[in-house]
Order: structure tokens, then C-alpha cells, then sequence
């Protein structure tokens, strides 16, 4: 048997274009040899459309698209994933499902495990099944399962428990899996050291089929698969793209030792694929055309004026240089150099006269107090209202270039350089920023070296340095990870080797700059555990 998987990206609601979709990719499978064409969860509505699912307009959208792709793809076998309606006993109004398609006949396999996880949880609206069917196919007998029905349900990594432990008793020979797995950086290894031991547990063949593309802030990387029954990877589709690639299911049974596997990419290769795929789809899907950014000279600023334009296409960046009397003449002419290089249209904007009648207005006001904090966020913000004008004037989006240090700490100013539509590197902390910057030269000199290399700087007062409010960035990120994505306290930290007053003076940045974080713009999340629905932490709270 020959099995495609569908591996495509879908927009959340767009029923027309996810439906047309569906039945091209079908049809073109079908002409290419496919027996069964497989399909991503949800696949028709999109992943996930949280409270969507609670209008009755939405669930009738979905079955006219099921019913429209039934009539379309009649002589093609298709699972797509759909929410259908609940008609068992329970609370909940839907079931996340697997339907498979053929002929006019219809076999509906429902979700048994509910994902629990905050960036999509699914509990509010779906029942879990309580059914274990399976699919009888061309002399296959399929288990079809859902998501997180192969997740491992115990607490051993290598005990592995799910749904087939269930389904192993209806004498499948093959899993199928459809998915919508969020990524991260180390989502790519987990997935397929947890799928690898769910097939060599039960020696089955297992397809596994996930989305692709970016639904605001999250992305899904695709890296569809098929093992074979001893574990092995016969065939893996790519990640962050559209594919539709046919298997044959006699080579799943049979042992090839020589075989490639599949090579996961590394690390600064993943993030930067996913927020090119970020920025893309994020405009794309939303109907925006062009970007604009503010670009200072350093390092943040240049990375994401790199993603907007490997994204966009430079004929649709437009980037801003808005030099202070503070700003040094290489962080202009490093930002002129970068512009140069992408190709992207620059103006440049002082913003000293702007100030000097900021400071006048405020003179009385402010009579005998010293420049301070008051005056670099004023700064910031002056730079904000201008990049806000060019972006309502000219229709672009303006980027936000906070990283997740700075966001993190609180290292920035709210109404300034905190103002954007789509922050694009606000899950990548400063010093994965260095990595991610030198990844991209690896080949070509496209970020200036002078910008990766020199200290970094807001340039808000004479001779400022970063290190003048914050630890070195190295220290930083490095408690900033064990607090934020490991979720550990301060003694355990201290307990690791860090100096106590710098972590107790990192946690306090932390905790009192939540409110700044609950203001910003959607982050692309590129890790274990972003800014955002992922982190939920009170604004007003005393722990």
C-alpha cells in the first residue's frame, strides 16, 4: 500500500483555501499512485482555534468542508482531521477526530487523550473518546490515533505508555498518527525518540503527519515521518515546508540496516528556520504586505530587519535609523552597512531636535532634577512615535526587537522600543542572539562583525553599556533559563554555583517587570517555555 502524507500549512477559519487545500493535495497524491492520503489534526479548521469551536457558525463550517472534501475526493481514501460534534455521554459539545473518507462511507476516530498544554489547551471544548475502533484497510488493520494519544502517559522516558497499549489488543499492523505539534528547539529530538519507541514497543510500522506553518506565535515545523517496525525512520518529510510525499508501506516492514536515518538540524539552524517561517506566515495569513524597523546599529535591531527581509523580500522592509546625540558614529554607519547589504529602503531620522523640545516643554516641570531614567525612556519613546507615524502613514507593520533577556528583565521601555505588531526574537535570549547572528555569517558577512563583536548598548547616555544595569550576558541567560524554562527557585540557583546577590537581584528583575511583558506584542515561540500563554504569572502577586 502507498500512503501520502499530506503535510501542509493551514490557516485558522480560512474553510475555503484549507479545504482547497486538502482536495489538491488529495488529488495529485491520488494521480502520483497514493492509496490513503493522511492529513494533519484538525487539518480542516486549523490549529487550534481555542474559542472559535464555540460558535455554531464555526462547527457548521467544518462539517460543510468535511462534506464538501467527501464529495470532491469520493474515489480517494482520506483521514482528515476535523471537530466533530459529541454524541456520546459527557460534558463537552465536540471531539477532536480522525474521519476517514471513502466513497460515501465514513469512519470517525475521536482524540482519547486531551491536550492539556496551555499554548492550546484543548480541555474546554473537546470530550475525550472512550473508544479504541480500528480502521480495516486494503487487508491493513490501522490504529488511527490523535496527537497526544502517543505521547508517553507514564513517568518513564523509556517505559513508555499511550493509547496503543490500548489499541495493541484490536491486532493492528500499522499506527497512524495525525498531529499538530508546536514547535520548540528540542521538540524535533523528543518527538522522534517518543515515536521511535512507541513503533519498536509494539514492532509496528507508525506514520506520523504534522502540520506545518505559524499561527501567530505559534509555529509548527512539520517533520512528518514514517518508521519503520523496528524503529528506524524510512522516509521523513522536511521541516518548516509544504510536502506531500507518498510511502510504501512494504519497506516498513522490512529491515534495512544501511539505510539513512533522519538528521535533525542543529539548533541556530531550527530557530532561524522557524522565525523566518514566523515572520512570513504571520503576514501572510494576516493580509500585510511590508515591514518597517527600527534599526540602530545593533545587534537585536539588525537581526530582525535579517528575518523581516529573508521573510518578506527586501522590496518589502523599509527600516528607520533615528540616531540620538548618544548614538556613535559606527552604530550609524553599521545599520547604513546592514541596510546596504539586505537591500532594504532606509531613512534616517534624528530625533535630537525632537528631544531638545520634549526637555524644553518639560523644563519648568522638571526644574532641578538630573537627567535619569526619565530622559532615556523619553528617548525611546520619541523613537516609537515616529516609527508608529511611518507605519500608519505607509501601511507597515513595525517589528518589535526586543530579545527575551531584555523582555525578561524588563530591559526596556513600554510605549518605545516595546511597541510593534509581532515581536520576532522575544523567545531568543541575548546570547542565543550572538549565536543565531554568527550562524547567519557562517557563509557571508551579512550582520556587520563590528555590530556582533562591540559591547552592547541602548545609547541613551554617554558611554552607556549594558553591563552597567545587567550581568554579564552569559551569566544572565544562564539564571534566566534555570528561573523562566526550569521553573527553579532561588536556592536551588544559588545551589548551582551562581553568586547569591546576582540571582536574587535577576529573580526581583524579573517578578516586578511582569506587567511590562503582559503589554507586548505575540512572540514567536522558538522555545521550551515562551513569554506569554506558556508562562502565566500574575502581574500583582508577591511570590
Amino acid at each position: 500500500m502507498k500512503i501520502a502524507l499530506a503535510q501542509l500549512n493551514y490557516c485558522i477559519g480560512d474553510f475555503e483555501k484549507n479545504t482547497e487545500k486538502i482536495i489538491s493535495s488529495a488529488l495529485k497524491a491520488k494521480l502520483k499512485g497514493a492509496d490513503l492520503v493522511v492529513f494533519s489534526e484538525l487539518s480542516i479548521p486549523g490549529y487550534f482555534p481555542s474559542d472559535c469551536l464555540l460558535f455554531d457558525d464555526f462547527q457548521k463550517k467544518c462539517q460543510a468542508s468535511l462534506d464538501q472534501i467527501a464529495e470532491k475526493c469520493f474515489d480517494i481514501p482520506v483521514i482528515v482531521g476535523c471537530p466533530m460534534p459529541n454524541e456520546n455521554e459527557g460534558q463537552k459539545p465536540l471531539q477532536d477526530c480522525a474521519v476517514y473518507l471513502y466513497q460515501g462511507k465514513r469512519q470517525i476516530f475521536a482524540k482519547q487523550r486531551i491536550g492539556s498544554n496551555p499554548l492550546c489547551d484543548e480541555r474546554p471544548y473537546f470530550e475525550p473518546s472512550a473508544e479504541n475502533e480500528i480502521l480495516e484497510f486494503e487487508g491493513f488493520r490501522i490504529a488511527v490515533t490523535l496527537g497526544e494519544d502517543l505521547s508517553n502517559w507514564s513517568d518513564d522516558p523509556i517505559l513508555i505508555e499511550n493509547r496503543m497499549d490500548q489499541l495493541i489488543g484490536k491486532h493492528p499492523n500499522m499506527v497512524v498518527n495525525l498531529a499538530a505539534s508546536p514547535f520548540d528547539y528540542t521538540m524535533p529530538k523528543k518527538r522522534l525518540d517518543l515515536l521511535r519507541l512507541t513503533a519498536l514497543k509494539h514492532e509496528l510500522p507508525l506514520v506520523f503527519v504534522n502540520q506545518v506553518g505559524a499561527q501567530t506565535h505559534l509555529i509548527f515545523d512539520g517533520g512528518s515521518m514514517a518508521f519503520a517496525n523496528n524503529g528506524h525512520v524510512d522516509h521523513a518529510l522536511p521541516f518548516f515546508e509544504e510536502a506531500v510525499e507518498i510511502i510504501d508501506t512494504d519497506t516498513l516492514y522490512n529491515y534495512r540496516p544501511n539505510a539513512d536515518d533522519i538528521v535533525i538540524p542543529e539548533k541556530m539552524s531550527l530557530i532561524h528556520d522557524a522565525l523566518v517561517l514566523g515572520v512570513r506566515d504571520y503576514f501572510h495569513k494576516m493580509g500585510f504586505k511590508s515591514a518597517i524597523v527600527g534599526l540602530s546599529g545593533g545587534l537585536d535591531s539588525a537581526l530582525v530587519t535579517y528575518f523581516a527581509a529573508k521573510a518578506l523580500g527586501a522590496e518589502n522592509v523599509r527600516v528607520v535609523l533615528l540616531p540620538s546625540q548618544f548614538s556613535t558614529d559606527h552604530s550609524v554607519s553599521d545599520a547604513e552597512a546592514l541596510a546596504i547589504k539586505l537591500g532594504v529602503a532606509y531613512d534616517t531620522i534624528p530625533i535630537k531636535p525632537l528631544f531638545d523640545s520634549f526637555e524644553t516643554a518639560l523644563a519648568d516641570v522638571f526644574q532641578g532634577r538630573p537627567f535619569d531614567v526619565t530622559e532615556e525612556n523619553l528617548q525611546a519613546r520619541i523613537r516609537g512615535v515616529i516609527l508608529m507615524a511611518v507605519s500608519n502613514k505607509f501601511g507597515n507593520i513595525l517589528l518589535n526587537t526586543s530579545n527575551k533577556s531584555e523582555a525578561s528583565v524588563g530591559y526596556g521601555t513600554l510605549y518605545g522600543d516595546m511597541c510593534g505588531g509581532l515581536s520576532v526574537i522575544g523567545d531568543v535570549y541575548k546570547s542565543e542572539a550572538y549565536e543565531l547572528s554568527r550562524f547567519i555569517n557562517k557563509e557571508d558577512e551579512i550582520i556587520p562583525w563590528h555590530t556582533i563583536n562591540k559591547a552592547p548598548s541602548a545609547e541613551l547616555r554617554p558611554d552607556q553599556k549594558d553591563s552597567d544595569s545587567l550581568p554579564d550576558y552569559s551569566i544572565l541567560d544562564a539564571i534566566l533559563y534555570q528561573y523562566i524554562e526550569c521553573s527553579k527557585s532561588k536556592e536551588e540557583i544559588v545551589a548551582q554555583g551562581f553568586d547569591e546577590a546576582v540571582v536574587t537581584k535577576t529573580i526581583r528583575m524579573v517578578n516586578r517587570n511582569e506587567f511590562k511583558r503582559q503589554q507586548v506584542a505575540p512572540i514567536l515561540r522558538v522555545s521550551p517555555r515562551a513569554f506569554g500563554a506558556e508562562r502565566t504569572i500574575p502581574v500583582v502577586a508577591k511570590f
